[in-house]
């Protein structure tokens, strides 16, 4: 494997994590309150979720990479195109799901959806840099 995708899955990971702050703590924070019983309580001690949450993000980003490779992406156009298509298969799709069954406020939804689609993007623009130089 090439030092260009280890770097790129790092930089996308590393990116990603502050847009899960935002997005997934940040905007409409208050709102996680409406369903208390919905989240797990956890005493203040968040620590060791946060750090799974962003291992997974690395994970995220190493799979959409893949996938870019996978597809041929040759530009950031195409990593962005690829980028989204799976996230609307995949993450789009359980989140709505999770929404339809699991009492969650629907802003909570929606900063959801889009902290993935966040994520997946910032993958595949990574991807249209990196596999061109390859």
């Amino acid at each position: 494997m090439s030092w260009i995708v280890v770097a790129a899955v790092f930089a996308a990971g590393t990116i990603a994590t502050f847009t899960d702050w935002y997005f997934m703590g940040v905007l409409f924070h208050d709102r996680y309150q409406v369903y208390p019983e919905t989240w797990w309580p956890r005493a203040g001690n968040e620590t060791m979720p946060i750090v799974y949450s962003s291992a997974l993000g690395y994970v995220t980003a190493a799979a959409v990479i893949a996938l870019c490779a996978m597809a041929g992406v040759g530009d950031v156009w195409g990593g962005i195109k690829v980028a989204f298509i799976a996230w609307l298969a995949g993450s789009f799709v359980q989140v709505a799901t999770t929404h339809i069954w699991v009492r969650i406020d629907l802003k909570v939804t929606i900063a959801h959806a889009l902290g993935y689609l966040a994520r997946f993007l910032i993958a595949g623009i990574a991807a249209g840099i990196a596999l061109p130089l390859l």
